[in-house]
């Protein structure tokens, strides 16, 4: 099931993403701290390939889709908090 969700539909699923994110990496960070638009990777978030394959587990779990590693978008798809529920918004079963 891919659809292109709306600008609202992503913005009112960004805090559940990011407390998710906040959640399965026990990160030491509100989930309203982590801005929409930054980067999950280097000077955003810090996150790493560990950290991604964690989040990819539980967005499966929890949205009902699986994220490939070998998905040439991954680098988009993780780029920020809001291409990744954008993307979660546009896959999800559940």
């Amino acid at each position: 099931m891919s659809q292109t969700p709306t600008p609202e539909i992503v913005e009112a699923l960004l805090p559940e993403v990011a407390e998710l994110i906040v959640t399965a990496l026990n990160l030491d960070v509100a989930p309203a701290e982590i801005e929409a638009d930054a980067p999950l990777f280097g000077d955003g978030l810090g996150l790493d390939s560990i950290d991604v394959l964690e989040i990819a587990l539980v967005i499966s779990k929890r949205y009902g889709f699986q994220l490939k590693s070998d998905n040439e978008d991954n680098i988009r798809i993780f780029s920020s908090l809001r291409a990744l529920t954008a993307h979660i918004a546009s896959q999800r079963t559940k």
